[in-house]
């Protein structure tokens, strides 16, 4: 990566299934298996990767556990001078309707009440990842029109909460989701494009899009997503 693509920040991509009402694979409520993660993030820092990229799912917005971790990952990954990055589900409607959802459904099994992120939930975030990745994706939406409104409304929403204090990318797709004729990289990319355009000032952070992923992506998706993308992209970061 030094060689061919030097500068592009690799980080390594750590995650699992969490531990939650009995099923799953990693149980982060227990403080040795934290430990555990902990060492091994320090092990790849050592092989040389430019930081660590969290994604274990679920993460409901009351765990304190993922919130311990992720403190303690910080302060390894900034005693380092690394990057830590993090991917979180698509934000809340409506914070208000969490709390009903947790009293009407269970968390894990087949039907449970979804993990989005509260606001102050990614708040507390943002102030402590250096990248949150948003999975935007998987709208499940019936029409191209209710799906771009999903991708701006979500890019509007998440710029305007978190993206003056940490990097944000908005997580688009290039695979074959619930409803492939609603949801496709060139909706997502539309949306998110409107999104950042509805905003009143661009963010003092840096801001992109998160590519689902290299190995579901055909060489016609990137060189869509290159004429699409970067450009703009560049105009924005630097304010212009």
């Amino acid at each position: 990566m030094r060689k061919y693509a030097p500068g592009v920040h690799a980080q390594a991509y750590l995650g699992q299934i969490r531990v939650v009402n009995g099923e799953g694979v990693i149980d982060l409520n227990d403080p040795k298996v934290r430990d555990q993660v902990l060492r091994t993030d320090a092990a790849i820092l050592d092989a040389g990767f430019d930081g660590i990229h969290y994604d274990f799912e679920p993460i409901y917005p009351d765990d304190d556990a993922f919130m311990t971790l992720l403190r303690r990952t910080s302060e390894l990954t900034r005693s380092r001078g690394r990057l830590l990055s993090v991917a979180l589900e698509q934000a809340t409607l409506l914070d208000a309707a969490q709390p009903v959802y947790k009293a009407l459904l269970p968390r894990g099994g087949k039907y449970h009440y979804p993990p989005r992120p509260t606001r102050d939930f990614l708040r507390d975030i943002a102030r402590i990842a250096d990248q949150v990745a948003i999975m935007t994706y998987d709208v499940s939406l019936p029409t191209r029109a209710l799906a771009g409104w999903h991708f701006a409304r979500h890019t509007r929403t998440t710029l305007e909460l978190i993206g003056d204090r940490t990097t944000v990318f908005m997580g688009v797709p290039t695979y074959r989701p619930a409803m492939p004729w609603a949801e496709d990289l060139d909706v997502a990319l539309r949306g998110i494009r409107r999104g950042i355009d509805d905003l009143k000032r661009p963010p003092k952070r840096p801001y992109g899009v998160g590519v689902y992923a290299d190995w579901t992506t055909n060489p016609d998706e990137w060189a869509q997503y290159r004429a699409a993308w970067p450009p703009r992209t560049a105009e924005a970061a630097t304010g212009s």
